[in-house]
């Protein structure tokens, strides 16, 4: 969005930078509030939210604000007031900012499906966009959210700088210069469902995550949720549960010949990930020419002779671009990545090991399920149960490893997410 540099620019000349409230105060969220105080004119990091004060505050004093600029609030009041004295705030309570004049976008950085639900409602009534850098949240329950954003004139959208942003993004160039998207694919260095965060601990230290998080990564639970929302937003399918997954240790651009076109082209396109291809850990997409004319002339360009033509990003920069988001909401209601419609593919839950009656469902990441794309109309049909909703659910019955849990397996425990699942099931009917 080159455009974007420069309204913000605008932005920051004008002393009216676009102020913004940022829910949570983890990996993602420190390097978010590094990026936007340091090095993003025209955007004010207004208030951090996050259960734990002392990581809010150390997310700006880390970062170069001194500690007298930094004050807790506590309602919507003290948080305008804070503002007004140019202050940066902090908060616990997730309702603060929802409502608190001044506050143009609210960004979801917490990856929680339950608190992201929460926080996502209130913005949303409160009259706040909302950037999500929360596919988890957005897999689940994302065409529900996106139709309540809608009816309250506010913009829901994904980030860019995460995969399925970076993916819409090239998408619409590719559809912008008139060939027709087949594929849209992920880039993985490793796939493994069995994973656990005791064996993803020494990596999650290195780079200073929570093991669970990074679990979530190697096991394709992560995945799965980034290439759903892709599927939301384009109405692609998945060629079969869990996606192909070819293997690859090439480029991605020896590729093209390795799916089965006539396949994708009755699917409307599908999402995809590969393991191992480079340029890692970027995306690709593949596309069509529509005719002769257009083939020539990607042939000329040296893009080979088709009938597939790729396409791909060598990177993916999360909290460099995030700051773009905010910018492309709040200043041209610009949507990244959401939901066309209703859900086009799932994510549902299976079992990473034998599961025991009366067991209780730990969360994503964890160690006893993981997740796998799906077309909404078989998680309907079948009555898959949801792997953004499985956390807190008691077994009914014993589960062997690797089998596809279903409703009628659990016990749900209540919840906003739980509801919102329900409602959306009952909006958006196969």
């Amino acid at each position: 969005m080159i455009i974007v540099d420069r309204a913000l620019c605008a932005r920051a000349e004008g002393g009216n930078p676009v102020s913004f409230a940022l829910y949570g105060a983890g990996f993602m969220g420190r390097g978010l509030a590094n990026q936007v105080l340091n090095y993003t004119p025209g955007l004010r990091l207004a208030v951090i939210v996050n259960r734990t004060i002392e990581a809010a505050i150390l997310a700006y004093t880390d970062f170069g604000v001194a500690r007298e600029d930094v004050v807790e609030v506590r309602t919507e009041a003290e948080l305008q007031d804070a503002m007004r004295a140019g202050k940066y705030a902090v908060a616990a309570d997730p309702a603060v900012p929802c409502t608190a004049e001044g506050i143009e976008v609210v960004v979801e950085a917490t990856g929680h499906v339950e608190y992201g639900a929460r926080v996502t409602t209130l913005a949303i009534a409160g009259g706040k966009h909302v950037v999500l850098m929360n596919a988890e949240l957005d897999g689940t329950v994302g065409p529900i959210l996106k139709e309540k954003a809608d009816r309250a004139g506010v913009i829901l959208t994904g980030c860019d700088g995460d995969q399925p942003g970076v993916q819409i993004n090239l998408l619409r160039f590719v559809e912008s210069i008139g060939l027709v998207p087949r594929v849209c694919g992920n880039i993985k260095g490793l796939q493994d469902r069995y994973r656990n965060p005791t064996t993803q601990a020494g990596f999650a230290k290195q780079w200073g995550q929570t093991p669970h998080m990074v679990t979530s990564f190697a096991d394709g639970t992560k995945i799965s949720f980034e290439q759903a929302i892709v599927a939301n937003a384009t109405g692609m399918k998945v060629a079969r549960r869990g996606m192909i997954g070819i293997e690859h240790r090439g480029h991605v651009d020896e590729m093209t010949g390795m799916y089965d076109l006539e396949e994708i082209r009755a699917l409307g396109g599908i999402v995809e990930y590969v393991v191992g291809a480079q340029p890692s850990p970027g995306i690709y997409v593949f596309a069509e020419a529509r005719e002769g004319t257009q083939a020539h002339y990607l042939d000329y360009g040296k893009l080979g002779r088709g009938p597939l033509y790729s396409f791909y990003v060598p990177y993916h920069l999360t909290i460099f671009e995030v700051p773009l988001s905010v910018a492309r909401a709040a200043l041209f209601r610009d949507v990244v990545i959401a939901p066309q419609a209703g859900p086009v593919v799932d994510v549902v839950a299976a079992a990473k090991i034998d599961l025991e009656a009366g067991a209780t469902l730990d969360g994503l990441g964890w160690y006893m399920t993981y997740g796998l794309c799906e077309n909404y109309e078989t998680v309907r049909r079948e009555n898959l149960l949801p792997m953004g909703i499985a956390e807190g659910a008691r077994l009914k019955r014993a589960i062997p490893r690797d089998q596809v849990l279903t409703y009628d397996d659990v016990e749900l425990p209540d919840g906003l997410a739980v509801r919102l699942r329900a409602e959306q099931d009952a909006r958006f009917p196969v």
